[in-house]
């Protein structure tokens, strides 16, 4: 569904063109994609909890492109019964993701992409990201909404109802009909779809670094403080960097996303994304590092 996403005025890691001009078979399938088949699983073990104080946090292992076959699996921690491991495969056993899932108010420390901050080491020699800071916040404000039938913008061209239509795992939560009968009485935003409301509008951000380039998601973590968020509800956002990093191909920005109700300030949930630029795929990269004096 994203094979005519574009940002920064050009087409996307998704679209199969522009991954095979970045050695990539296809246009891979984006991350949180995945996240609808931990849903019924994670349900089976917390409850209605997960879906108003779940969290996921995931490191991305391999991209996957479409027609592949992808298992996911839930192992409930033995230490606390509030935390589960989880991970995703495709059919040959090729990892695909790895991470953690919990309910209520669990310590960063128990939580995959926060673990991988705390070892991040500072970056040295950063081009793309050179003139972003960390503690760097949102340009402007940012106000959003999801309804049924509304286009998400250039970088989700789609709506919600085309999504249930071809989505993983449906739910009668998710459509108008079945949401009034839920324990909410009103329709919930898909997990994976709460990662296209709270991305669709980060331009806004300011957080661009040099390009054109081209980016993908890394990792990401979703937590619902008091969810579930709702269809045509009005969210406030409040974006900042809260680590950089780089590794031999990537550059990182990693963007804590808090959601606000609008009108009222209740934070509701929040989201940690590592948003990783390829080296390669900037043109300029070499003359500007030179130029920022990092190579000679």
């Amino acid at each position: 569904m994203l094979a005519e996403q574009t940002y920064e005025g050009h087409l996307s890691i998704h679209d199969d063109i522009t991954a095979g001009e970045l050695g990539l078979r296809a246009g891979p399938i984006e991350g949180p994609t995945h996240f609808s088949q931990f849903d019924p699983l994670l349900y089976r073990i917390f409850g209605n909890a997960w879906f108003e104080t779940g969290c996921i946090s995931a490191h991305y292992q391999n991209m996957v492109v479409e027609g592949e076959s992808v298992r996911a699996f839930v192992r409930p921690s033995a230490e606390n019964q509030r935390v589960a491991h989880i991970w995703a495969e495709k059919s040959d056993g090729t990892a695909v993701l790895k991470g953690t899932a919990s309910v209520g108010d669990v310590p960063d420390t128990e939580h995959e992409i926060p673990q991988r901050i705390a070892k991040l080491r500072p970056p040295t020699g950063l081009v793309i990201n050179h003139d972003l800071k960390v503690g760097q916040r949102g340009a402007q404000p940012e106000t959003i909404t999801m309804d049924f039938d509304q286009h998400m913008g250039s970088y989700y061209p789609f709506s919600l109802a085309a999504k249930l239509k071809v989505i993983t795992e449906p739910s009668p939560w998710y459509s108008p009909e079945g949401g009034a009968k839920s324990p909410w009485h009103r329709a919930i935003i898909p997990l994976e779809m709460i990662s296209v409301l709270l991305v669709s509008t980060v331009n806004l951000a300011g957080f661009s670094g040099r390009g054109p380039a081209v980016g993908l998601f890394a990792g990401q973590q979703i937590r619902l403080i008091h969810g579930p968020l709702f269809v045509g509800q009005s969210y406030e956002l409040q974006r900042e960097i809260i680590a950089l990093s780089e590794s031999a191909r990537t550059e990182s920005a990693w963007v804590r996303t808090q959601v606000f109700e609008a009108g009222t300030q209740k934070l509701v949930a929040e989201m940690i994304l590592n948003g990783a630029t390829l080296k390669h795929s900037y043109a300029n990269y070499e003359a500007d590092a030179r130029a920022l004096g990092l190579i000679t």
